[in-house]
């Protein structure tokens, strides 16, 4: 886990951090070097457009492997109109398109049913699979699950999908195969001062991270279309001369 002063760091936009990279980042394989900060977001009941293009760019399988089932078009649809924005917490990793690659959904109890539990699920694009997102996902949501007073973890999972259960045992999960299916359970600590300190600095780092990647897709429309209109310029020039 990365300490809150590297996320403050990080979100001020002082040191390597803040820099936009050429490329997606992607994790070190060596597990004993530090983990990279990637920038995630809180998604808000206004991109769920976006969420659900990410949701239905997933194919059968991996539909299979998020819900427990093989979700049709429509059954995507209705769980993206579904989502409570008010109660839960929707994160995301976006690329510079702003499309969303990675999302996960921290699901909270009913108003009415006070337990100090929550769901975490989670899904990432296939093209960018292997760099660590769903477990950065998982960090980002053990932080707001811990701020928000909640003690216990659940994620429930087909027992086939090893790599949602690896991201759990690996943060120290408890996990119960019961044939198919499986339960992960992780007993979180009460929030404190680093922990509030982290969630801060990490909306900052997201939204800056969103906010440069708009800003830039903003000035390459621009360009594209200034280059298109002395296209056309040229090209009704040279027409009117020959």
């Amino acid at each position: 886990m990365l300490s809150a002063s590297s996320l403050l760091t990080a979100s001020l936009g002082a040191g390597p951090f803040f820099k936009v990279p050429a490329a997606e980042p992607r994790l070190p394989d060596d597990p004993g070097q530090p983990a990279v900060l990637v920038p995630i977001r809180s998604i808000g009941p206004g991109e769920r457009e976006r969420i659900a293009r990410h949701l239905l760019d997933l194919d059968l399988h991996d539909r299979f492997l998020r819900f427990g089932y093989a979700a049709s078009d429509e059954q995507v649809r209705h769980y993206v109109d579904s989502l409570d924005f008010e109660r839960d917490e929707i994160f995301g990793i976006y690329n510079r398109r702003l499309e969303i690659i990675a999302m996960a959904h921290l699901a909270f109890p009913p108003a009415d049913q006070p337990i100090d539990c929550a769901e975490f699920g989670g899904s990432v694009s296939k093209q960018v699979r292997g760099r660590g997102y769903g477990a950065r996902l998982f960090d980002r949501v053990i932080v707001t699950a811990r701020n928000e007073g909640i003690g216990m973890l659940f994620i429930h999972a087909l027992s086939e999908n090893a790599a949602m259960l690896k991201i759990a045992r690996k943060a120290g999960a408890t996990v119960a195969r019961t044939g198919s299916e499986a339960e992960a359970h992780l007993q979180l600590p009460k929030a404190d001062f680093d922990s509030r300190m982290a969630e801060i600095a990490l909306d900052n780092f997201g939204e800056i991270d969103f906010q440069l990647k708009a800003r830039a897709m903003q000035f390459w429309g621009f360009l594209h279309r200034m280059q298109a209109i002395r296209r056309g310029a040229r090209s009704t020039t040279e027409h009117t001369e020959s």
